[in-house]
């Protein structure tokens, strides 16, 4: 199991898949919903991706959303900006996407 869906798995963080609309020139890869908690990821997204480039979307996806969970969970600090979140969610992204 990969560092992100094991991640999600731990803290009981569910994985769906789903249509998450038409943003337009923007595109919205993932939510988090806190809810649930949940992390839905776009089909949209994935279904103009090549077979070989999925795999990697939905890692760095599931690491995205979980850090906003972390968020949530007051485990990371919430940054006041919401761009220096998403540049930090994605980060966090990135390390989970790194061998160890």
């Amino acid at each position: 199991m990969n560092s992100a869906f094991k991640m999600a798995h731990e803290y009981g963080v569910a994985i769906e898949y789903a249509d998450l609309g038409d943003w337009g020139i923007d595109e919205l890869r993932s939510e988090y919903d806190p809810n649930g908690p949940t992390i839905r990821i776009n089909m949209r997204v994935i279904e103009n991706l090549a077979v070989d480039e999925m795999g990697e979307f939905i890692t760095f996806a599931i690491g995205h959303e979980m850090y906003h969970h972390l968020e949530h969970r007051g485990e990371i600090e919430r940054l006041g900006d919401k761009r220096e979140r998403e540049i930090a969610a994605n980060s966090f992204a990135r390390e989970l996407l790194s061998p160890a």
